[in-house]
């Protein structure tokens, strides 16, 4: 595994382009000035020793330099001993609704991509706990299991569409029999399901699924995302239509997603643009009894970062051999003109 120990040095980086403007606006003032003495190509032969060229590529292995430094400060280090380690922590399974009505843009850019920024964030705060994704629309798949691995958590959150369920439909029932499946056998008390949807479920009978989440010990966590007045939904430009062609507006359903929540003594909130409501959802997850359980992590580390102070350093010694003139001596072998 590979981390920055330090990673906020990386936003001194940031002084690259500031260089590279200073570098330019020095350049253009130095030409004024030379050009105030006459015109700039006769001067130029008046110095025939001059190189713009090497001026620049001596800039340029500075930057570098700079560039080598800075990544050294921040400790890149590979992860180079796993072990198994102890853990005291929720079981957190997020089921997020991928039907075609979560591209309603009563929410902006629309319903489902506020729903993957705010997912992706409560996993970033998490710590000790395990999460796991369930996508659902008229069907229900397990995106990703159960894991600490964080990261992974992100990056597959990132990858969520409405294209990843072939089945169109809501049918949030079988996202809870599919998440009651798909806990860790040792952690019965500290199981916590998040569904995000609008609500529209079809064709099923989430109350019944959830009574049976409930006898697992499962708390269900509601998350209401879209509005009660609705909105059309847009694919690639163009609005939904049934088949009569009249515009297709989806419409949040609080009172299922409501029920659920109260039934299994979890909470229910109503995303706004401002929220979508998960950090109120982790305060009371993680006010929830923890259970231990058994995690892989790197124990030790080891640092890279003399590799890149020694390229950097060889470089910089490179930027000092090389001269800002051409040398009349060495001037037919020189591989900077």
């Amino acid at each position: 595994m590979f981390r920055f120990a330090e990673p906020y040095y990386l936003y001194a980086l940031l002084l690259i382009p500031t260089l590279i403007v200073l570098f330019v606006v020095y350049r253009r003032a130095q030409k004024r000035r030379l050009a105030k003495f006459g015109d700039l190509a006769i001067i130029a032969q008046l110095m025939p020793e001059a190189s713009p060229k090497r001026v620049r590529n001596k800039f340029i292995l500075l930057l570098i330099v700079v560039g080598l430094m800075v990544v050294a400060l921040a400790q890149p280090q590979f992860g180079a001993k796993l072990r198994e380690v102890k853990r005291k922590g929720i079981e957190i399974m997020l089921a997020v609704d991928v039907s075609k009505s979560m591209l309603a843009e009563d929410f902006k850019p629309n319903r489902l991509e506020r729903t993957k920024y705010a997912a992706s964030r409560l996993v970033e705060q998490l710590e000790d706990d395990r999460v796991g994704m369930i996508v659902f629309a008229g069907d229900a798949f397990i995106q990703l299991p159960i894991t600490s691995d964080y990261v992974s958590a992100r990056g597959f959150i990132n990858s969520v569409s409405t294209d990843i369920v072939p089945v169109q439909g809501t049918s949030i029932a079988k996202a809870i029999e599919l998440a009651t499946r798909s806990y860790s056998e040792n952690s019965n008390k500290s199981r916590a399901l998040v569904i995000i949807s609008d609500g529209e479920s079809h064709d099923d009978d989430p109350v019944a699924a959830a009574q049976q989440a409930k006898e697992s010990g499962i708390i269900i966590y509601t998350v209401g995302i879209g509005t009660p007045e609705g909105a059309p939904i847009s694919i690639n430009g163009e609005m939904m239509k049934d088949e009569e062609g009249n515009m297709v507006v989806s419409k949040l359903d609080e009172q299922t997603l409501q029920q659920l929540a109260v039934l299994t003594g979890g909470t229910y909130v109503r995303a706004t643009n401002q929220s979508v409501g998960l950090d109120e959802i982790l305060k009371r997850i993680k006010a929830m009894e923890k259970q231990e359980f058994n995690a892989l992590a790197f124990a030790e580390y080891n640092d890279q970062f003399h590799y890149l102070v020694a390229l950097a350093l060889l470089i910089l010694l490179i930027e000092f051999i090389m001269l800002d003139r051409k040398n009349r001596i060495l001037s037919k072998i020189s591989i900077f003109k």
